[in-house]
């Protein structure tokens, strides 16, 4: 027996099978062209989904612009609010002074050590508030001028070294190393000058 006559096992048609997948089907698509048309979106399926995704993000915008607007605000309440009440603790200190002097003011029948001590009292609640909220007297008697805490308001001829404060006509304060008022002086200056 030849290879001829042996039998083959069976080969299926291949060039049969791959006509009816290439060549669509008498009453309609291929089932394997199917798919692929209802994966694909069509036009207005893209375009309603590309509006659906800029409504979403509008609103995300409109949201985020709304928040970034409302954080503004509150800011400028909070730093308004900060000014308008900005010493309001130190207001509270200087209401026992406050209290203090009219206490004393009540009394009908007082003598002046009675007043003389009682504005050292209200005059040391006064100097614990300064130093509460740390505002500093500037008493700059026998130092070297300075003109950012000091304030001449004449010189004169002196012993002492010129530019050096001979008199202290008024205090001056610092709050936070920021002065508040300077100290009004009198100033040396050299013999014959």
């Amino acid at each position: 027996m030849t290879d001829k006559d042996s039998p083959q096992p069976h080969q299926p048609d291949v060039t049969a099978h791959n006509e009816t997948n290439a060549s669509p089907a008498t009453n309609g698509e291929s089932k394997a062209a199917e798919p692929a048309v209802e994966t694909m979106p069509s036009l207005e399926q893209s375009l309603r989904q590309a509006e659906l995704q800029a409504e979403e993000h509008r609103d995300a915008w409109l949201r985020a612009k709304a928040d970034a607007e409302n954080i503004r605000k509150r800011a400028q309440m909070d730093i308004a609010n900060a000014h308008k009440y900005a010493i309001e603790n130190f207001s509270t200190e200087l209401l026992a002074v406050m209290d203090s002097l009219e206490a004393a003011l009540a009394v009908e029948n007082a003598t002046v050590e009675n007043f003389k001590s009682g504005m050292e009292l209200t005059r040391k609640q006064l100097a614990s508030a300064f130093e509460k909220f740390n505002i500093k007297v500037i008493d700059p008697l026998g130092e070297k001028f300075d003109p950012h805490l000091h304030q001449a308001i004449s010189t004169v001829e002196s012993d002492l070294p010129p530019n050096t404060v001979v008199q202290v006509m008024q205090k001056g304060y610092v709050l936070n190393d920021r002065v508040i008022r300077p100290a009004l002086v009198v100033v040396s200056k050299a013999k014959g000058t």
